[in-house]
């Protein structure tokens, strides 16, 4: 019984972990870098599918479409979040204006 209390806390703790990577994934993030303990971050993640950044529920773009954002900043960034929806979008805009001349 003495053996078994370790090994159970083992398995537990590998689960807990596990999902955390799970999660981490779930984002969508490709890399993250931690460059200092103050909690700057170099993140790599792909872009929001264009069809979907006015929607109520954006979607990133698969990772293998090459289209990847590379983020300098706080690493509790998050790719669907409502600073990189407006910055996406006003990349968009830019992008159109820039198409017209």
């Amino acid at each position: 019984m003495k053996n078994i209390k370790p090994l159970l806390s083992v398995f537990v703790l590998t689960g807990v972990i596990g999902l955390g990577a799970v999660s981490a994934g779930a984002q969508g993030v490709v890399s993250k870098v931690e460059l200092d303990r103050s909690g700057y971050c170099h993140l790599k993640f792909p872009a929001i599918q264009a069809r979907t950044l006015a929607s109520a529920h954006p979607v990133l773009k698969d990772p293998a479409s090459g289209d990847i954002i590379d983020f300098y900043g706080p690493c509790d960034h998050d790719p669907l979040g409502k600073e990189e929806i407006w910055a996406q979008k006003l990349a968009q805009r830019f992008r159109m204006m820039i198409g017209r001349e």
